[in-house]
């Protein structure tokens, strides 16, 4: 494809024609997809849809095929400076790394964060982000003027929490309520920022909080995003505080439903399983939150067979889609279907549909995103599939899933605009961005404070190796400590 530049792909209007087209009835050869103001207009026959446009150059595209963009179903752009911080930390490090992490963030520096964080996930092949609410304490602006920017499109949560969870305070409900509604009407219309309501956890809301959070979702055709059933601690704390399991306790206060978008979801009872689908409320399953940091995996082929709505998430961790999708395929199949003789998991094209159309629907967007198809917004991948990879093809969307890898995407477009060529956005200075980061986000972590229980990989080796393994191989791991200041990146961790 030595004719193909980045300056042909970015016209307002397109023809494009690719050597495999992933629609939603499956792969198909010799289609071709017509983009203009951001929309795909026509697809069908590249012969058919050629002649219907002769004034249009057809961009011919051997090789590659065009497919729907990732949805990341759960982010924390804003967490981004924090990376390898959190790696061998027990559950529940957002009170220990996180919030302290966010809470050090100033304009510069929170915009600074979640752009980087908006660039990986581009490189990914992601399209869509839904940001789950920043306690940076900075205008969620922010994080939407980062999002824009970078060029990609964003389900913009705002925190709503009015009660202490012991990593804040309490609040004005009313205060919070009045400005749930402003969010709302701020973004309504906005072309590449959606909003959303957000609760950290559910004690972090009062019960008519969550409720009322959930009528204005719902009025407003948004989402609510709660963490829910992630870590043990959270399902045993609910049960001493309230005599339920969290996602028990929002269907009692009347928050569950359609509008929930809940975060993980991993500790789920069969009868909670029947809960989600009765409902009709939405999970973001993280599969590699799950193996880095979680008590558990969530049920994915228990909810893709029950009719749950599930899209898959990355929760910060890398912004990589199709890694995300071998994830959520490998951890199904290591968790549930090795027990049960299941050689499947659901196939390839049950993973590559929830990184796009289902997670699109768990974050609100179904209608916008998430497919090629005729008056969907043209958030899309051009990806190289004529490598080692995938050569001889046999079962293309399970090769996207297992073999699938961020270098073979050429370009990247959200809503019908090019956005990443080759690794790099073609408009503005992504290593410049990188620089920066690299720059200001020590600085932030000297000023949070976080507090790690572990060594960092060097240092718990230097120990071995000096002081000899334990007999189970592992390395001594003191008392937690702050870490207050990135100092080398060998001894950024809370071990000494």
């Amino acid at each position: 494809m030595t004719d193909l530049t980045a300056d042909r792909l970015r016209e307002d209007t397109l023809l494009l024609v690719p050597e495999v087209t992933l629609t939603p009835d499956g792969p198909l050869e010799g289609q071709a997809a017509m983009v203009r103001g951001g929309v795909f207009r026509a697809l069908g026959p590249a012969e058919r849809i050629v002649r219907a446009h002769p004034s249009l150059t057809p961009v011919r595209l051997p090789g590659h095929v065009l497919m729907p963009g990732f949805v990341d179903a759960h982010h924390h752009l804003t967490q981004s400076f924090g990376g390898a911080l959190a790696f061998g930390e027990p559950s529940e490090i957002f009170r220990r790394v996180w919030v302290p992490l966010e809470r050090a963030l100033d304009e510069e520096s929170a915009y600074v964060a979640a752009k980087l964080a908006a660039l990986e996930s581009l490189r990914g092949g992601f399209t869509t982000v839904a940001e789950a609410g920043t306690r940076a304490p900075v205008d969620v602006d922010v994080v939407a003027s980062a999002a824009r920017d970078a060029g990609i499109r964003c389900v913009l949560g705002l925190v709503c929490n009015d009660a202490a969870d012991g990593t804040g305070e309490d609040a004005d409900p009313r205060a919070v309520l009045a400005a749930a509604e402003r969010h709302l009407a701020r973004y309504a219309g906005d072309g590449l920022v959606h909003p959303s309501l957000a609760v950290s956890v559910p004690e972090a809301a009062t019960a008519p909080t969550l409720a009322a959070t959930a009528r204005l979702a719902a009025d407003a055709g948004a989402v609510v995003q709660i963490h829910v059933n992630e870590h043990l601690v959270a399902v045993e704390r609910s049960l001493v505080r309230y005599g339920m399991r969290p996602l028990e306790y929002l269907r009692h206060v009347g928050a569950l439903g359609p509008q929930l978008l809940a975060a993980h979801a991993t500790l789920l009872t069969p009868a909670e399983v029947t809960l989600l689908r009765d409902t009709g409320a939405a999970v973001s399953y993280n599969p590699v939150a799950s193996a880095w940091k979680g008590n558990a995996v969530a049920p994915a082929t228990a909810f893709a067979e029950r009719g749950v709505r599930f899209g898959l998430g990355t929760d910060g961790t890398r912004g990589d889609g199709f890694r995300l999708a071998d994830a959520a395929e490998t951890a199904q199949r290591l968790t549930y279907g090795l027990a049960g003789g299941d050689a499947s998991c659901g196939g390839g094209w049950t993973w590559l549909e929830r990184a796009g159309a289902g997670g699109a629907d768990a974050v609100g967007l179904g209608r916008v995103t998430g497919r090629i198809a005729v008056g969907h917004a043209a958030d899309f991948l051009l990806v190289d599939i004529g490598g080692p990879e995938m050569q001889p093809s046999w079962d293309l969307p399970w090769e996207l899933v297992r073999r699938g890898n961020r270098d073979q995407l050429t370009a990247v477009f959200v809503a019908g605009r090019l956005r990443l060529w080759r690794g790099w956005p073609p408009d503005w200075d992504g290593p410049a961005l990188v620089r920066q980061a690299a720059e200001l986000g020590p600085r932030v972590v000297r000023r949070a404070g976080v507090t790690r229980t572990h060594r960092t990989s060097v240092r718990a080796w230097r120990a071995a190796a000096s002081a000899g393994a334990p007999e189970n191989g592992a390395a001594t791991v003191p008392a937690a400590r702050h870490v207050p200041s990135p100092a080398p990146v060998e001894s950024c961790g809370g071990g000494s």
